[in-house]
Parts: structure tokens; C-alpha cells; sequence
């Protein structure tokens, strides 16, 4: 079962944009060392619209063999084509990963119905559990609950991350979709309220900068205790809100820089974050008790 604080992990990239697999070792290490639960590759944290099909099927193959069953892998597998979402996913499910992670189609803005033929066709050709991704914000499309639940009967799909930061939707999900299916919260500011909802865990952003401080939130949350959760989720509220600052990952790949964790290497289109919001970032995360010079 993939529960708990899970980290949407950056790929760590040198100044001219090549993926850094000593970066990523050491991020994984970090990782592990500071509890985070599983990992998600090549997501949108892990800037996968800007991999080719070489270097999407390398990361993942590499991170699998540094991560050494140590700790669940999920593979980011998506796209706004079927037939791409496909090949990959195929690709992928000969590596030893836990499940695939499975955006909405995003540009395209398919009906439910071809929202739910696509996830379906997906789960269809691969052996590893497949999980939903709804990101309306990035993608232009809502995976409604109605088409969830539908999907949910599917034997090989077996969980969702949930961004909409939509908290009304948990109930109903949990109602329609039973007690076996992985409710994920994929929105760090409501990951706290969403899991004492009763939701699974929280695939995070936030967790890229402040794992252990994740960690003790989804525990908290996730046993239900309300006052630890608010006591934790307050010092990373501003976390929260700073990390999209601009378009994720721009904020938590300079954060990572300044711990000395990555290099400086994003993809065009996505830029470093810009000079005016580098004290602000600075200040959450002192805020949130991340040591990092000025």
C-alpha cells in the first residue's frame, strides 16, 4: 500500500540542463534519511514534459537501482497522448517500480468518457498498478469523481492523486471508490485537512526541502491527530505557498540549490526563480527551521 509522506522529486539537472544522477543519488540518501515514504520520478516536480523517451526511462531505471527497494518507487508515465502515455508506460513497467503515476491528458481537454477509455487502455497493457493523476491547474482537464469511481472498478488501477485541493472531494471518493483504493493528496496546503479526512497520504512538493517535517505531518494527520498536524502544517504554511511562487519547480529547485543539494539546472521554458522572490523563499523556509545561508 503507498501511503504516508511521499516526495514528487525534482530531477536534479547541471547548469546546461543534463540530468546530475550524482545529484540524484544524494537526494535519494537525503530522502531515505529523513523518512519520506516513496518516491515519485519523473512527475511534474521531476520536469517530465522535458525528458526525452531515452532520459524519461534512464531516470527512472537509475532511481530504481539507488533507491534498492528500500522504499516504494512510483513512476511518472504520463502525457496528452494516448498512444505515448502507452509506449512509456510499457517501457517502465519492466522496471522494478511500485506503481505509474498517470497524468489527465493535459492541451487535449478530453470529455470524462475519454478520460476514462485512456486510464482504461492504460491499466489494460501494463502489469504495475496504475495511479491517477488529476491536476486540473496544469492540465485544463477535471477528472470528476464520478468518472473516479468508475475507474476505481478496474482491478489494475489502484489509487489517485488528488490536486484540486478540493477537501469536499475525499467523502465521496472514499464512498464510491471503498476502502482498498490509495486517496493522495497532491496539494501540500490542504495535504493536513485532506488526510485527517481521510485520505492515504500526500505525494509533495514541499517534502523536496523539508522531508522530515513532512513526515511528522502525514503521521500526525494520518492517526488522527488534529492539534500535532496544525502544529506542524503551520510552520509550513508559508512553505506552502512560497514553493509556487512561480510555476513549480522553479521555487523548490533554487530552495534545493541553496541547501547544496542540486546544481542550478532547469529547462526552458521553466526559468530560475526570479531575484524578487528569492527573501521570501528564504524566509519561509527559515521559518519552516531549513538552516540555509542568505
Amino acid at each position: 500500500m503507498l501511503a504516508g509522506s511521499i516526495v514528487a522529486l525534482v530531477t536534479p539537472m547541471d547548469a546546461d540542463g543534463v540530468i546530475n544522477y550524482g545529484d540524484l543519488a544524494r537526494l535519494i540518501e537525503f530522502h531515505i534519511d529523513s523518512g519520506t515514504e516513496a518516491f515519485v520520478i519523473a512527475g511534474t516536480t521531476g520536469e517530465s514534459a522535458t525528458l526525452t523517451r531515452d532520459e524519461h526511462i534512464e531516470l527512472i531505471e537509475r532511481a530504481c537501482a539507488l533507491v534498492a527497494g528500500r522504499v516504494p518507487v512510483v513512476a511518472g508515465t504520463g502525457s496528452n497522448s494516448t498512444a505515448q502515455t502507452l509506449d512509456i508506460s510499457k517501457a517502465v513497467d519492466r522496471c522494478p517500480v511500485d506503481g505509474l503515476l498517470v497524468v489527465t491528458p493535459y492541451y487535449n481537454k478530453p470529455t470524462q468518457e475519454g478520460l476514462y477509455r485512456h486510464f482504461s487502455l492504460v491499466a489494460d497493457a501494463v502489469q504495475r498498478p496504475v495511479m491517477l493523476y488529476n491536476v486540473p491547474g496544469r492540465t485544463g482537464v477535471d477528472l470528476i469523481p464520478e468518472t473516479v469511481v468508475r475507474l476505481a472498478s478496474h482491478d489494475n488501477i489502484v489509487a489517485i492523486k488528488e490536486a484540486t485541493g478540493d477537501l469536499e472531494r475525499v467523502e465521496p471518493l472514499q464512498d464510491g471508490c471503498g476502502m482498498e483504493f490509495q486517496l493522495l493528496s497532491g496539494d501540500d496546503g490542504t495535504s493536513s485537512e485532506f488526510m485527517l479526512s481521510g485520505g492515504n497520504g500526500c505525494i509533495s512538493v514541499t517534502a523536496n526541502v523539508a522531508p522530515a517535517a513532512m513526515r511528522s505531518l502525514c503521521d500526525a494527520a494520518r492517526s488522527g491527530d488534529r492539534d500535532q498536524a496544525t502544529s506542524v502544517d503551520r510552520k509550513l504554511r508559508a512553505l506552502h505557498e512560497t514553493l509556487f511562487l512561480e510555476s513549480n519547480p522553479i521555487p523548490v529547485k533554487w530552495a534545493l540549490e541553496k541547501l547544496g543539494l542540486t546544481g542550478p539546472g532547469i529547462r526552458l521554458p521553466l526559468t530560475r526563480l526570479a531575484v524578487a522572490y528569492h527573501q521570501e523563499l528564504l524566509a519561509a523556509m527559515n521559518t519552516a527551521g531549513i538552516e540555509v545561508g542568505q
